[in-house]
């Protein structure tokens, strides 16, 4: 079941793509690798717990959240992005891989009023502006093996952003994890509530 809907997420995102660009159009031949595989890779960071809940935030056209969603589905997913069409396609996204464990909305940051266990994005905003918008969407009981808060995915020189957030970061080079060239100066970053 799982292997099909990545292959019809991968369908989708080359379809779509056509009509709205979600990811860029030089890309988009790489959407396993650069994209898919890249949000896989916090599975190798946590296996989430059935139940938890985990907010994409900036989700764009669904990175990191939908590859995610298929790989964890007792796992319950909101993908939020302040963006009309990308939110559609989104939706429309779900609806083709048949995600029960996925829901999303048109939505900023600030006007979230439930919270959960993790934050997920991908490269959304600098480390302490992201804290600012969203700390507060983060409840303090946890239920899997890591405490709850972010994982993100980052890339560059991300010495001054962590300095500049002042608390904590766990970081750990995606080549850990995968012998990609593409996924060269690339991170998971993890910070605790």
């Amino acid at each position: 079941m799982q292997i099909k809907q990545f292959e019809k997420l991968g369908e989708g995102y080359k379809e779509w793509n056509d009509k709205i660009n979600v990811i860029s159009r030089k890309d988009i031949d790489k959407i396993y690798i650069h994209h898919i595989l890249h949000s896989l890779s916090i599975a190798k960071f946590i296996q989430f717990q059935p139940g938890t809940q985990v907010l994409d935030l900036g989700t764009g056209g669904g990175l990191p959240g939908l590859p995610l969603a298929i790989m964890f589905p007792e796992t319950d997913f909101f993908l939020a992005d302040s963006i009309a069409k990308k939110i559609r396609v989104v939706q429309e996204l779900t609806e083709l891989t048949e995600l029960k464990n996925v829901r999303s909305q048109q939505i900023r940051a600030e006007e979230i009023k439930e919270q959960f266990d993790f934050i997920v994005c991908r490269a959304v905003a600098r480390l302490n502006v992201l804290y600012g918008w969203s700390n507060k969407l983060i409840h303090k009981n946890h239920m899997n093996k890591i405490s709850n808060g972010y994982i993100l995915l980052k890339g560059g020189d991300l010495t001054e952003e962590i300095k500049e957030l002042n608390k904590t970061v766990r970081h750990m080079p995606l080549t850990d994890i995968f012998e990609v060239d593409h996924f060269k100066e690339k991170y998971i970053l993890y910070l605790k509530k």
